[in-house]
């Protein structure tokens, strides 16, 4: 793995992102703004799963507005989504939001961004450069590829705002052709020094764009680009978190609350693994510790992976072998499986 790309950090609200932090994990809401019980409600479970930024749609006043109500009853930092109308990022930035979205495909005339970065500046607000592929401005070289297009518009936002002075930038250029976003992000990330925000646009529902998104966005964190996550998912955003733990934790860039190790299942297994492993991956749902845990169907491969875990179950006919950091500790009981291994995992 390359080492990571040095960025100038900024602040979103409490969270830093960029620099040497942590890279972080957000996600976007999907309810109407306008309806701030429900959008807070969705909020607070992200909050559950360890959201650090949550985006919302902001499309129009009503929306901007509810932004204020909607801060006091969460924790975690808001960045409001920005279309079209420069007028709800400075009526946003009124009612408090911590970070803003701008896509130069449908704000980017210079004077609505510079009366907007002008209210940022002023209130330490960092705007996020969000060019998507889908809905890029006219190309002042059409011969560009369309990853050269999303250069072009980035930079040409970066130059503006920087000649306001401004710089608490964050970039993402997004495609849901993943070798077109890779693309993308190499040819921007030397020339900027700002932090990027990565992944794959409407990348699809969970079978699928979990795929698709884990592809682009491991692959650009490999290279050592990318200071904040987003999976794009058609599902609840509690799964878009979720996968987002999942890719850096499958990187080493993170721990975040445990690692389950399984099995495919095979002729071999003499119990329904599947429906184990999908049993205790629920309850793993619950815990926060980043500890590793293995659920084997077999004698053949199980007890070796169960013994590298913190707590492993190694299954056979109506029983298993329960380990504990690399120990045998007892045999248990199929009805008991789930019962005496999360009490292991709990008491860890």
């Amino acid at each position: 793995m390359k080492p990571r790309r040095k960025s100038k950090p900024i602040q979103i609200g409490g969270v830093t992102v960029g620099g040497d932090a942590p890279i972080v994990v957000q996600s976007m809401t999907n309810t109407d703004t306008r309806d701030v019980r429900a959008t807070i409600n969705q909020i607070k479970e992200l909050e559950d799963c360890d959201c650090e930024l949550v985006r919302l749609a902001v499309p129009d006043m009503e929306a901007a507005e509810a932004i204020s109500p909607i801060k006091k009853g969460v924790t975690i930092p808001i960045i409001a989504d920005i279309h079209f109308d420069y007028r709800l990022a400075l009526t946003a930035l009124v009612a408090g939001v911590d970070g803003l979205r701008l896509n130069p495909g449908n704000i980017g005339e210079p004077e609505k961004v510079k009366k907007v970065a002008s209210a940022a500046k002023e209130r330490g607000v960092p705007i996020r450069i969000g060019v998507n592929a889908g809905s890029l401005p006219k190309p002042k070289n059409p011969r560009l590829s369309i990853a050269g297009q999303m250069v072009a518009a980035a930079l040409e936002q970066v130059k503006l705002l920087e000649s306001l002075e401004f710089d608490l930038i964050k970039v993402s250029l997004k495609a849901f052709d993943v070798p077109t976003t890779i693309e993308a992000y190499q040819k921007i990330a030397p020339r900027i020094p700002y932090p990027l925000h990565i992944g794959i646009t409407e990348a699809g529902p969970p079978r699928t764009g979990i795929i698709r998104s884990t592809v682009g966005i491991s692959t650009l964190l490999y290279l050592g680009i990318g200071d904040t996550i987003r999976v794009s998912l058609t599902a609840h955003p509690r799964e878009e978190v979720i996968a987002g733990y999942e890719i850096l934790k499958s990187l080493n860039l993170r721990q975040h609350g445990p690692i389950l190790v399984s099995c495919p299942s095979c002729g071999r297994a003499e119990v329904d693994i599947v429906k184990l492993a999908e049993a205790v991956e629920k309850e793993l749902l619950k815990i926060t510790k980043p500890i590793k845990v293995a659920v084997m169907g077999c004698i053949v491969n199980g007890p070796g992976e169960a013994r590298d875990a913190d707590i492993g179950i190694a299954c056979g006919k109506g029983r298993a072998v329960l380990f504990k950091k690399g120990k045998k500790i007892k045999i248990i009981e199929e009805k008991d499986f789930i019962k005496a291994l999360m009490a292991e995992v709990e008491g860890l």
